[in-house]
């Protein structure tokens, strides 16, 4: 994979997305796209999702976000895209 097709996203979530399984929804959908980066809580409710693989691929799971599983309530998606770090190894919760 070259740099030019990689992307890298950070993504804020907010809404109801915590203690309904979002994290962990989020993490397989990254994870079956092949996706590096990690998923975690905050302390504010939100979840973030730092997501970095092919570009088709990212822009998948920002969609996939932006719908949420079926019993989010997914209020608004901030998305932040930057450089790639080369994020090694597969998905992580955290």
């Amino acid at each position: 994979m070259t740099r030019s097709t990689t992307k890298r996203a950070r993504l804020l979530i907010g809404g109801r997305v915590q203690g309904v399984g979002f994290r962990y929804s989020t993490y397989v959908e990254a994870d079956s796209l092949g996706l590096n980066g990690w998923v975690r809580n905050l302390p504010d409710g939100r979840v973030e999702v730092v997501a970095e693989g092919p570009q088709a691929a990212v822009e998948r799971l920002v969609e996939w976000c932006r719908r949420g599983p079926r019993y989010a309530w997914v209020r608004n998606v901030d998305v932040a895209w930057e450089v790639p770090h080369d994020e090694s190894g597969g998905f992580g919760v955290r």
